[in-house]
């Protein structure tokens, strides 16, 4: 409903069944079938050993400190897994080649992904320093609207939170 405003031309997401669900729910909620492209590259961030454990269970085995560090850091990965940082160079060369493409086409896009994907495209598109991004939150089913000039600037920024009902 959030996004009824907008008449995507094309949509990105991962291959990840959540953020597939998610999508079709979006087109089917704004009534549009367009073209969607599922890539990897869009996919949530790896985190190895931690994968499966919730926070409780990864500070009793790890202790909390290091899995703040492994989750919160931006070039520190936690044992098998992937960092932010691992998660944005996969993630920005396919922003750049695809969506970015699309957009200087003058297609509206609309990208539905993960967290940590998500993230690494808000750095590239706010052009943000690792140490500014890893203080970004990113919130769950929170639509972020960007426009942009042609040189890739942001021109207009909006997050669109749902009203309260009163």
């Amino acid at each position: 409903e959030l996004l009824k405003d907008i008449r995507f031309d094309v949509a990105y997401t991962s291959m990840l069944t959540r953020a597939q669900e998610t999508l079709r729910i979006i087109l089917e909620t704004i009534g549009l079938l367009i073209p969607v492209i599922k890539d990897q590259a869009l996919n949530e961030r790896h985190y190895g050993a931690l994968q499966g454990l919730n926070k409780d269970r990864a500070r009793e085995k790890w202790g909390k400190e290091i899995v703040h560090l492994w989750r919160r850091s931006y070039d520190i990965p936690p044992p098998e897994g992937e960092s932010l940082k691992d998660t944005a160079e996969r993630t920005i060369p396919f922003l750049e080649r695809a969506i970015m493409g699309d957009i200087k086409d003058g297609r509206d896009v609309l990208v539905v992904a993960h967290g940590n994907s998500l993230r690494s495209i808000v750095m590239y598109l706010e052009k943000l320093s690792p140490d500014e991004i890893i203080k970004v939150e990113i919130p769950t089913g929170t639509p972020i609207v960007y426009e942009l000039d042609e040189n890739e600037n942001i021109v207009k920024k909006e997050i669109r939170h749902l009203e309260e009902e009163k």
